[in-house]
């Protein structure tokens, strides 16, 4: 895992190649280098420092994805240190915030804390920003929420999704709500939602999608949140019909009856693996059993942040995609231009 230096952010740090998942903690995404995505970009996160994470995959289907089994507390503080952009400036569970305390000590911060900023969500990949200014931290979370007051997106997700939506181009929009189920909290839509269900937690929620390629049944998507919420994203796709590729909470969600897709209701339809049909698992090369640990294919691929003085220009990063992501794409024919 490798980056290069961005500019001093007062003290923000950005870890780009990492990692959904680790506020639960259940697998890690790294990704190496890639070419295609972001080529342009004034930041792109690209390799440096030890490469001892990336050996030869093989006939690996889910290659860069490590998992917590893998790693010891000192190996993921190493993965983060070295993922580093910018350094200017559960109990016992093996997460990114569980670790945070030694990043620190390991990049010489002494008693500053480090604070996380923005993160791609759980089980997504790409960009994390982490700060150990309160006054830098203070400052990117006004430029977010006056972004997303004014509708300026500043975040921009990948998405392979199993299906392809209906139009190239469009916004989804959906009021969503928490609901506690069979021990679990899942989001669930809600259909006009009354000014009481507002004021006791129901959100409207709008996500811009871009359809970049289409093949084998498969879509290649540019997602863009206007608004924040857990699960927004792979939740939006469902309501498309078009659920994310590793989605294994809400793509059961989607049925199908003599090829045409419908939407099951939410309150009574159970999180259960993915299923992919045989075609589709053969262009992905995957056995059945490898399909229940597709991982989810939805990575936080482009941030973008206010110039370090008012009349710079704003920051772009970028963070590649993940190499099973790559793999993905390679093996569908999906191509990014």
């Amino acid at each position: 895992m490798r980056t290069t230096l961005a500019p001093e952010m007062g003290g923000c740090r950005v870890l780009g190649q990492v990692l959904g998942g680790w506020r639960r903690g259940p697998r890690v995404h790294v990704a190496p280098e890639t070419a295609g995505f972001g080529t342009k970009a004034r930041h792109q996160l690209q390799p440096r420092g030890s490469s001892k994470w990336f050996r030869p995959v093989g006939n690996q289907p889910f290659p860069g994805l490590l998992r917590p089994e893998s790693l010891s507390r000192e190996e993921l503080v190493d993965v983060l240190k070295v993922a580093v952009v910018d350094q200017k400036g559960k109990p016992g569970e093996l997460t990114l915030l569980s670790v945070l305390p030694e990043l620190s000590q390991s990049l010489g911060l002494g008693e500053k804390e480090l604070q996380v900023v923005r993160a791609s969500g759980k089980e997504t990949s790409g960009l994390v920003l982490l700060s150990s200014c309160p006054q830098t931290a203070s400052r990117l979370q006004k430029f977010f929420t006056h972004s997303q007051r004014a509708g300026r997106p500043t975040a921009t997700y990948c998405a392979v999704t199993d299906g392809i939506p209906a139009t190239s181009e469009g916004k989804i929009r959906a009021a969503l709500k928490l609901e506690h189920m069979d021990g679990v909290n899942l989001v669930v839509p809600v259909k006009s939602p009354s000014r009481k269900d507002i004021l006791e937690g129901v959100k409207k929620t709008i996500s811009h999608f871009r359809v970049v390629a289409t093949s084998s049944g498969c879509a290649l998507v540019q997602l863009q949140p206007l608004t924040v919420f857990p699960s927004q994203l792979p939740v939006h796709m469902v309501l498309e019909l078009c659920p994310v590729l590793g989605d294994h909470t809400y793509s059961a969600r989607v049925g199908t009856v003599l090829g045409q897709r419908f939407l099951l209701p939410a309150e009574s339809t159970k999180p259960r693996r993915q299923v992919l049909d045989e075609a589709l698992l053969r262009r992905l090369r995957l056995t059945p059993s490898q399909a229940a640990q597709l991982p989810l294919h939805l990575h936080l691929h482009r941030l973008h942040l206010p110039g370090t003085r008012p009349q710079d220009a704003p920051i772009e990063l970028l963070a590649p995609l993940p190499s099973y992501f790559s793999r993905t794409l390679q093996c569908l024919g999906l191509h990014y231009q």
